[in-house]
């Protein structure tokens, strides 16, 4: 895994987000949770995997209670999404402004960052809160999840990309450190 290439291929996909309507976000948010929906047994599949292999390893019961992805905590998940998606968008909004003696307008308005690098602990709803909110901001984003939600955050990715490309968006705008 190369990661500039990663960081390079999630920023040419940023600069496409950053310019995308309102609309096109919200349908974008809301095919990922459909997919999510859609895909709910085989993510509770690999978070299976995940809770076993981290109770094998020892690790304490509030690290493996944050790890299991419940029925409320993933219905909690899908349903952040599509609140994400209803949130008005805040590219654009103008916060302050004046015209100067010049004549010059200056405004401060609100734009998207570019690329957001988030690392998280083993929660796998962060993978998919994080780039709901990303989307929704205009930004691309490279996720680093623990490596005790590994094979859900995979799978979460893989998701993720797919919802994207069904509404031709580039899926490399949510990249995913998998090692």
């Amino acid at each position: 895994m190369d990661l500039i290439e990663i960081a390079k291929k999630c920023q040419r996909a940023a600069f496409e987000y950053a310019e995308l309507s309102t609309d096109k976000k919200n349908l974008a948010l809301e095919a990922i949770a459909s997919l999510l929906e859609e895909n709910s047994e085989l993510i509770y599949k690999a978070n299976a995997e995940d809770v076993n292999k981290a109770k094998e390893r020892g690790l304490n019961e509030a690290l493996v209670d944050r790890l299991t992805l419940t029925k409320a905590r993933f219905a909690e998940m899908v349903n952040g999404v599509r609140h994400v998606a209803a949130l008005d968008d805040p590219i654009g909004e103008i916060l302050d402004g004046r015209v100067l003696p010049s004549g010059l307008k200056l405004l401060k308005k609100r734009v998207p960052l570019g690329v957001v690098g988030v690392i998280y602990e083993s929660r796998p709803n962060v993978t998919v809160d994080i780039a709901a909110l990303c989307l929704k901001s205009g930004n691309g984003c490279i996720l680093r999840g623990g490596s005790e939600a590994l094979a859900t955050n995979r799978l979460l990715h893989q998701l993720l990309q797919k919802a994207l490309s069904s509404v031709n968006l580039s899926p490399q705008g949510i990249a995913f450190i998998d090692s």
